[in-house]
């Protein structure tokens, strides 16, 4: 049982981390560390909250109901809950971080063939989409065991020889908190708490199922879940960090202005030609297991609660895609423009609303005294 819950919490933390690590995980670290240079340090500590524990606070939260985001959510009211949730799941789906992750591959791809179609790579794309998603129930194993090993390995090897190479930072006069509140708010965009209400239904129901193909306990799965939850948070800690510092060594002089090139720009300057297309194919891999999974939610979402399976998932998911090739047309910058104002505002009462739904599901919770004096901490944020 013990070897069990191991291999299968080293397997499902790859794959949170596969799932959470597209496109604005990739890009706001480097953006983060562009900024910052020499002030670094403060400003990767923010993002780091926003990022990191929030998101998987929400993994924490998700857990203590049952992965069931419908009561998450509906502790806010019936109606209320279900708006905000359709919400949710459109921005993280085909209005969002689907058409991101498909232009951040694109941009991505084109340095390596520069005469690449926006449009014919985005329909080639969201038809690849189509296909894996399809095979939903292999979706853990996919990530888990093949892309996500593979994406690490080539990660940690940039970063290593990004920290290795010498570099002199970017200078920046103004203060740590300054740069602190700029990381804070960097971690918004890359819109890791909202994938994990979502992304922990997925995973805690799949757990089950095969948790009943052991000789395990029923509750096994919160301890596993809790063990992937540790794994997958502390890869992509090590990730932005790495990529935010890279950023700071080396960012400066490229003289890069569009932050979808950025990635490729550093990537082939510090690994070199071969290893840095390499690196970047792996990359827009990366950007596509996320699309996979969150076109995943998002039409499961849609065909159960929204359409009562009136409409077959098939056909709800080629809908999803259709939208979503639409949206992936004005590329990454101009999806990131939309996204960032809705982010702004929505993102701390996430914050909170999570905070509340822990401190609160049960009464000895760490008190109600607690959550009063820190939910309104969380919600200043949005006057920063």
């Amino acid at each position: 049982m013990n070897k069990f819950i191991k291999s299968e919490a080293i397997s499902t933390g790859f794959a949170m981390f596969s799932m959470f690590f597209g496109a604005g995980n990739i890009i706001f670290p480097l953006v983060v560390g562009q900024y910052a240079g020499e002030h670094n340090f403060s400003a990767i500590l923010g993002l780091l909250i926003t990022a990191v524990l929030m998101p998987f606070t929400g993994v924490v939260a998700m857990i203590l109901y049952d992965g069931n985001y419908r009561r998450f959510f509906g502790r806010l009211g019936k109606i209320p809950g279900f708006l905000i949730t359709l919400t949710l799941l459109t921005l993280l789906g085909p209005l969002g971080s689907i058409p991101r992750c498909i232009a951040l591959s694109y941009a991505t791809l084109k340095t390596l063939v520069p005469g690449l179609s926006s449009l014919g790579f985005s329909a080639f794309t969201c038809l690849i989409v189509y296909l894996m998603t399809i095979r939903k129930n292999r979706l853990l194993d996919l990530l888990g065991t093949f892309l996500t090993p593979l994406l690490l390995v080539l990660l940690f090897s940039v970063i290593v020889k990004g920290l290795l190479t010498p570099a002199d930072y970017a200078l920046n006069a103004s203060s740590d908190v300054n740069f602190f509140w700029h990381g804070l708010k960097e971690g918004y965009n890359t819109m890791d708490l909202m994938a994990a209400f979502f992304f922990s239904s997925t995973i805690i129901s799949i757990l089950k199922t095969k948790e009943r193909g052991q000789d395990t306990d029923s509750k096994n799965y919160l301890k596993l879940t809790i063990q992937a939850s540790f794994v997958g948070a502390s890869l992509l800690a090590i990730v932005y960090i790495g990529f935010s510092y890279i950023a700071a060594f080396h960012a400066p002089a490229l003289n890069i202005s569009r932050s979808d090139e950025l990635l490729s720009a550093l990537t082939i300057k510090i690994a070199g030609p071969y290893a840095g297309y390499l690196a970047c194919t792996t990359i827009a891999l990366a950007c596509l297991t996320t699309a996979i999974a969150l076109s995943a939610v998002f039409s499961d979402f849609m065909q159960k609660e929204v359409f009562q399976n009136k409409v077959h998932y098939k056909t709800v998911l080629a809908g999803t895609l259709i939208v979503t090739f639409f949206v992936s047309t004005f590329e990454f910058n101009g999806i990131s423009a939309f996204l960032g104002p809705i982010l702004e505002v929505c993102y701390p009462g996430l914050i909170a609303l999570t905070l509340f739904n822990i401190f609160f599901y049960n009464k000895t919770f760490l008190g109600k005294k607690v959550a009063l004096i820190l939910l309104p901490l969380f919600a200043l944020q949005m006057g920063y």
